[in-house]
């Protein structure tokens, strides 16, 4: 296979430039043909120059959530306008501005042009489009509803990225607390603490206990910065590694659901609005029922439901309901395994999901103020005390040092 790049125009008079791969160049010719396009300039590139660039440039780059909503959008809008799906691909690549996206749109522009459906060029990225993008492009495909099931991955990218600007949101104000802290407290040890060093060595006086681990703090990270800044970062890093490892993770998201101050509730509160919203979305584009749930408990985000989600698939193959395994497992509120059972009921599953995704997430957002409420002042007190540990030991000597004084 050669890759070639060319010039055309179709009958509109648009003119439409990108690259494609082909057996020869009367193959190109075909397939330029087949797209409505006829081709004013065709050349090879020696060495798929293109589609190395392409590979290269998102190597080591993600594609911006938004900017993978704004190619959904559009991509299902044309669909729907009647372009076929190379011809939509091609405008796609000329109109995006991520770098990145516009470099994947070209590869799968490619595939689709070498005979490959739209979903099976899509899962060769899975950097790019999630198993949950595949999974309904490739229902789309199959039920002749393409245009309709990329409008409806757009509006789930755009819920999922409302609950994680949400919680960054809320996460901004603590970090930048901790942030200041850990600056406060390395600074009053490293500049602070070593001129009340001198005064208590001058006096030759016993030092409470509180100040000499005080000192004692100070002096490890004045002498010995080499070893305590390394320790410290390399904890940090391999504590997000041990979370993400297949021992730790379950541990990690077990203890997240079980954190106090309402933290894990409104974890619980963003798995299930994740949940619900993802099973509806499946569900509304066709997707088989067994893989809806095993797609929706790859990307929920919590080791706990994705296991529980696990054992419903296994009893909802063995001819159980969806509900029963639901309401038998505690993880899942009472709300949501009832509201499911009506929905299996009725027929009206995708729509009872897609409430209480609803729900959810408006719980979330009540969640989200509460907890930030909560957490703001027991930050404020929880520097305060740090600081006036760190005063405190440093002014307890104070009493003894005007009893020595007067001694000399």
């Amino acid at each position: 296979m050669a890759t070639y790049t060319y010039n055309a125009i179709n009958s509109e008079g648009l003119v439409f430039d990108g690259t494609l791969t082909a057996a020869d160049v009367m193959t190109a010719l075909g397939l330029l043909r087949q797209q409505g396009l006829m081709a004013e300039r065709l050349e090879e590139i020696e060495g798929g120059a293109t589609n190395t660039k392409a590979a290269s440039s998102g190597a080591f780059k993600a594609v911006k959530p938004k900017s993978l909503q704004i190619f959904s959008r559009q991509f299902a809008t044309m669909i729907e306008a009647g372009l076929n799906v190379i011809g939509s691909l091609v405008i796609l690549e000329q109109q995006t501005n991520d770098p990145v996206l516009a470099g994947t749109i070209g590869q799968l522009r490619e595939d689709v042009e070498s005979g490959l459906l739209l979903s099976e060029a899509m899962a060769r990225h899975p950097k790019v489009f999630s198993r949950l993008y595949v999974a309904m492009v490739e229902a789309g495909e199959a039920a002749g509803v393409l245009d309709v099931v990329l409008d409806r991955v757009a509006l789930q990218l755009e819920k999922e990225e409302q609950i994680k600007r949400r919680v960054k949101s809320a996460m901004t104000y603590p970090t930048i607390v901790m942030i200041f802290a850990t600056l406060v407290l390395c600074g009053m040890l490293l500049f602070l603490v070593p001129i009340f060093v001198k005064i208590f060595a001058s006096l030759n006086g016993q030092l409470p206990t509180l100040t000499q681990y005080v000192l004692k703090a100070s002096n490890l990270l004045r002498h010995q910065w080499y070893i305590v800044f390394p320790v410290w970062g390399g904890s940090i890093v391999g504590f997000f590694k041990w979370k993400k490892s297949p021992a730790g993770r379950p541990v990690w998201d077990r203890m997240k659901l079980r954190a106090p101050m309402r933290i894990g509730d409104t974890i619980l509160k963003i798995t299930m609005a994740r949940f619900s919203r993802t099973l509806s979305t499946l569900v509304a584009a066709g997707v088989d029922i067994i893989k809806a749930l095993e797609i929706t408990g790859q990307t929920s985000g919590n080791f706990v439901v994705e296991d529980a989600l696990a054992g419903v698939r296994n009893r909802v193959r063995d001819g159980a309901s969806i509900a029963q395994p639901l309401i038998e497992n505690p993880v899942f509120p009472p709300m949501v395994s009832q509201m499911v059972r009506i929905g299996e009921e009725t027929g009206e599953l995708e729509q009872m999901l897609g409430k209480i995704a609803d729900f959810y997430e408006d719980e979330v957002d009540a969640s989200v103020q509460s907890l930030t409420s909560i957490i703001e002042p027991l930050m404020m007190i929880g520097v305060g005390a740090m600081v006036g540990v760190i005063l405190i030991a440093m002014y307890l000597p104070m009493f003894k040092m005007l009893k020595l004084v007067s001694q000399q």
